[in-house]
C-alpha cells in the first residue's frame, strides 16, 4: 500500500491540511532488488509541522522539495530490512531515513538509509523519530547554539508549543543545559498537566484559559531570558514583550503561521520588533541541518538522557498507514503529545 499526496484537492498557501489532501492505493514493488539496494518493511512513520510546507509547489525553503501531485509522500520513516544488495546491510538490521516514502514496504538505495542501534533507545525503535531522531537534535542543538544557556546564570527559558514533539524535549533539556527555570505554554489543561507532573517543567500555562501575560507575569517574575519558539503570533508577541535584555530566542518553528501567505520566519508585528530591537534580542533562524556535524555526538547525549531517565519521551501512536492523513491533521491542530508517531507493521 502506498500514500500519495492527492491531485485532486487544492490546497494553497492559506488552506488548511485535512486528510482528504492524501489518498490510499495499492501498487506494487518491484520483484528484485539490484546491486546496492534493500528491500525494507516499514515500521514507523513521522509526521511533522513542516510538512505543510511540502504542500506547496514553493516550500519557502531550499532545503524542502514540495511533495508531488499523485506521488507517493515521504518523510522520516524507519523500517527493517528483509532482502540486501547492499554491502553494509543485512537481512533484520534496522535502518531509517529523512525521506521514507509513505508505503508498507519498499525498494530502496542502501546508501540513503542509515543503520539504527535499538540498544541505545532500550529498544524504542520510534524514539529514533523524535526524542533521538531530528526532532531531539532540534532542541538539544538549537538551545546550545541559540539559546546561551549558562549553568549558575538563573536563567528562565518558556517553551511555546511546550506538550509537542520538540517543546516537550526542550524544556526538559533547558533544565539540564543549566536553566533554572522552565515554563510551557499548551493548549490544554491535560497537557499543562503532564509538563509539570512528568517532564519537570517549573510551570504550564493553557493559553486558551485566562489572561496569558499576566500569568507569564506571576511564573516569570525576573523576565524571560530564552524562549523556545514553535509558535510564533500571537503567543510569542505576547512572550517576546517580557523578554529581557540581551536575551535570546530560539526560532525553531512558527505553526501557528504555517497556513497563511507568509514568509519564514514571519516578520514581527511593529510593536514586538521594535521591543526585540530595543532590548537587543537575538532572533535568528536555526536550521538543525546546519549542524549535522555534531549529529553524531550529540544523538549519543540524548540516549544517555533517556536510558539514564532524565529525558521523558512521550509519544501519540495511531495505528495503520490508511490514518496517516489523519494523524497529520489531528497534528497540526495540536491533537498529539509528545511525537506523533504512525505505527505501520508489528
Amino acid at each position: 500500500f502506498i500514500y500519495l499526496f492527492n491531485s485532486n484537492i487544492t490546497l494553497g498557501k492559506n488552506g488548511v491540511p485535512v486528510a482528504e489532501n492524501f489518498r490510499l492505493e495499492q501498487s506494487t514493488i518491484a520483484d528484485t532488488v539490484q546491486a546496492g539496494q534493500v528491500r525494507v518493511k516499514t515500521l514507523y512513520l513521522s509526521v511533522d509541522p513542516y510538512m505543510r510546507c511540502r504542500m506547496n509547489e514553493d516550500t519557502g525553503s531550499d532545503y524542502l522539495r514540495p511533495w508531488q501531485l499523485s506521488e507517493v509522500a515521504d518523510g522520516g520513516g524507519i523500517g527493517v530490512v528483509e532482502e540486501s544488495q547492499h554491502h553494509n546491510l543485512a537481512k533484520g538490521d534496522f535502518v531509517t531515513s529523512f525521506t521514507w516514502p509513505w508505503q508498507t514496504v519498499a525498494v530502496l538505495d542502501g546508501d540513503s538509509l542509515q543503520k539504527l542501534e535499538p540498544q541505545l533507545v532500550n529498544g524504542r525503535l520510534s524514539y529514533f523519530l523524535g526524542a533521538a531522531g531530528i526532532t531531539g537534535l532540534t532542541a538539544l542543538l538549537g538551545i546550545r547554539e541559540k539559546g546561551h544557556v549558562a549553568a549558575g546564570a538563573n536563567q528562565t527559558m518558556v517553551v511555546s508549543g511546550a506538550a509537542g514533539a520538540c517543546g516537550s524535549l526542550a524544556g526538559q533539556i533547558g533544565r539540564l543545559e543549566g536553566c533554572s527555570r522552565v515554563v510551557g505554554i499548551a493548549g490544554t489543561d491535560e497537557k499543562c498537566s503532564i509538563l509539570v507532573q512528568e517532564m519537570g517543567f517549573d510551570a504550564a500555562i493553557n493559553y486558551k484559559k485566562g489572561d496569558v501575560a499576566k500569568q507569564l507575569r506571576e511564573l516569570c517574575p525576573g523576565g524571560v531570558d530564552v524562549y523556545f519558539d514553535n509558535v510564533g503570533g500571537d503567543i510569542s508577541d505576547t512572550v517576546i514583550s517580557q523578554m529581557n535584555q540581551n536575551s535570546h530566542i530560539i526560532l525553531c518553528g512558527q505553526i501557528s503561521q504555517y497556513n497563511k501567505d507568509v514568509p519564514y520566519p514571519p516578520p514581527l508585528p511593529p510593536d514586538t520588533e521594535k521591543i526585540q530591537k530595543e532590548r537587543n534580542i537575538t532572533r535568528e533562524r536555526f536550521l538543525v541541518l546546519n549542524y549535522m556535524d555534531k549529529q553524531e555526538a550529540s544523538v549519543l547525549q540524548l540516549c544517555q538522557w533517556i536510558q539514564e531517565g532524565k529525558l521523558k519521551v512521550r509519544e501519540t501512536v495511531v495505528e495503520g498507514l490508511a490514518n496517516i492523513g489523519a494523524a497529520f491533521q489531528s497534528m497540526m491542530n495540536g491533537g498529539n503529545i509528545g511525537k506523533q508517531i504512525v505505527s505501520i507493521s508489528k
